[in-house]
């Protein structure tokens, strides 16, 4: 007999959802994504490339001309602690949701599972490492539980939680440390949706844990990090390269009321978005990957970072 698995929503956002990275309700991803006052708020949108939203959200769901998710008049790009949590490590088991997944993968279910086992203790994990919440200090810790894959249809990402449900149904026992982390690797193409990914918080059965949905990337120049390298099929490349992005968000401002962000409520994946410093990062476990940079207050005050597309030099990987 099967047992029902019941699961909650921890957060709620408001008629727009706010904090973090949002879409405008009149861009291509839709008011319908971001509008429903049950669903999770999407955080650290990675945005396709050529894609720049007009304004962003403010986190008490109104819209200024300015754009800012504080004060009109802030000017500095240094991301600041909005007093919440962090991820002190990552805990991450990864999810292949729909049908292509187990009769055509390629080489990206076997080369996701070695970017998260290199993951932790890398140096690209560490470029996260001088964030603060108040439950302690991102560190470079990270474990990886292998991937779970779902053949049934798989949906997009409009719906936060129907990815948070997808995770309820997949992971029969989630970290109860609060450092739980579930990407879902959808094979849903992006189609005219404006974004390559996100993350998001919420719960299942009352475990606190932190989501990202991914779109399918196969063919897709508005997510493709254009790795030259030859060392991956261009599918896992890009979702390769989102994954950096997302995770490191995760862990710096991973749900309500926020972390770091800056006045324009992006993250530290969201100020380096498509920029790479070097051609590839090696991780721990010696794999090699072309990832964006993620920003850093301190290589930004110390001017030892690389520009980021406003000219910012605050990229380091």
């Amino acid at each position: 007999m099967m047992m029902k698995k019941t699961f909650t929503f921890a957060l709620v956002c408001l008629p727009v959802c706010a904090f973090g990275q949002a879409s405008t309700p009149t861009s291509a991803a839709s008011a319908s994504q971001l509008s429903s006052p049950n669903e999770p708020p999407m955080l650290g949108i990675h945005w396709a490339k050529g894609f720049e939203p007009s304004y962003r959200v403010l986190e008490e769901g109104k819209q200024n001309e300015s754009g800012s998710h504080g004060s009109r008049t802030s000017k500095s790009p240094l991301m600041t602690n909005h007093g919440g949590k962090i991820m002190t490590v990552a805990n991450t088991q990864a999810i292949f949701w729909g049908p292509s997944w187990t009769t055509s993968p390629g080489d990206k279910i076997t080369g996701m599972d070695s970017w998260y086992q290199g993951f932790g203790n890398s140096t690209y994990a560490a470029a996260s490492n001088e964030y603060t919440g108040n439950n302690g200090q991102v560190t470079s810790g990270s474990t990886y539980a292998g991937h779970v894959v779902d053949g049934s249809a798989s949906s997009g990402g409009g719906s936060t939680s129907v990815i948070l449900a997808e995770v309820c149904k997949t992971i029969s026992n989630p970290d109860t440390s609060g450092n739980g982390y579930y990407p879902v690797y959808s094979d849903t193409p992006r189609g005219s949706a404006n974004y390559c990914a996100y993350h998001s918080a919420g719960t299942c059965g009352g475990v606190p844990l932190q989501f990202a949905f991914f779109f399918n990337a196969d063919g897709d120049a508005g997510c493709n990090p254009n790795d030259t390298s030859g060392l991956h099929s261009e599918g896992l490349a890009a979702i390769a390269n989102t994954s950096g992005h997302e995770l490191s968000e995760a862990r710096t401002d991973p749900a309500s009321p926020g972390a770091w962000y800056d006045g324009s409520g992006q993250e530290n994946g969201d100020k380096c978005n498509f920029v790479f410093p070097t051609p590839l990062v090696t991780f721990s476990n010696g794999s090699q990957w072309k990832v964006q940079g993620e920003w850093s207050n301190q290589a930004y005050s110390a001017g030892t970072g690389y520009p980021n597309s406003s000219g910012q030099k605050g990229c380091i990987e």
